[in-house]
C-alpha cells in the first residue's frame, strides 16, 4: 500500500527522498513501512534523488534561475549538496545565457537611470540566484 502510493505519486514527477517521506506521512503511513518501500524503490531504481536532481536543475534553468537559487532549493528538498553539485555540473546549463536573457526580458535594453535602480537590478539577479560575476557584467557594477 505505501509503495503503491509512492509509484504514484513518482508517476506523475520525479520526487526527493526526503519529499516522498514528507508526502506519505501526511498520508498516515508510518515510519518503518516507509522506509523499506523507498529502499525497495530507490533498490529498483524507480526513485533516484539524482535523477530529480538533473530534473530540477534543468527544470528551473529553463524558467531563469540560477545556480545558487537552484542549489538551494535542491537542499531544501533534502538532496545532499554533492549530489545537487555533480547533477548541476552534468546538466551544465549555460548560467550567462540565462542570466542575461532574463535581464534583457525583464529590462528590455533600458540603462538603470541612477545607481539606485542599478543596486535594485542586482538585487534581483541575486534573489534569483545569479553569481556575483554575472551581476556585474550585466549591470555594469
Amino acid at each position: 500500500e505505501v509503495r503503491e502510493a509512492a509509484v504514484r505519486l513518482l508517476a506523475r514527477r520525479e520526487h526527493s527522498r526526503r519529499e516522498l517521506e514528507r508526502k506519505l506521512t501526511d498520508r498516515g503511513f508510518s515510519d518503518g513501512p516507509i522506509e523499506e518501500a523507498l529502499a525497495g524503490l530507490a533498490e529498483a531504481g524507480l526513485q533516484s534523488d539524482r535523477r530529480f536532481a538533473e530534473s530540477w536543475v534543468r527544470q528551473r534553468a529553463g524558467r531563469g534561475y540560477g545556480p545558487r537559487r537552484i542549489l538551494a532549493e535542491l537542499a531544501e528538498r533534502g538532496v545532499d549538496g554533492e549530489t545537487a553539485q555533480i547533477a548541476l555540473d552534468d546538466e551544465a546549463p549555460d548560467f550567462d545565457a540565462i542570466a542575461e536573457d532574463w535581464y534583457r526580458r525583464k529590462y528590455r535594453d533600458r540603462a538603470p537611470k541612477d545607481f539606485r535602480e542599478r543596486a535594485q537590478r542586482a538585487q534581483a539577479l541575486y534573489r534569483r540566484g545569479f553569481e556575483s560575476e554575472q551581476i556585474r557584467v550585466l549591470t555594469g557594477s
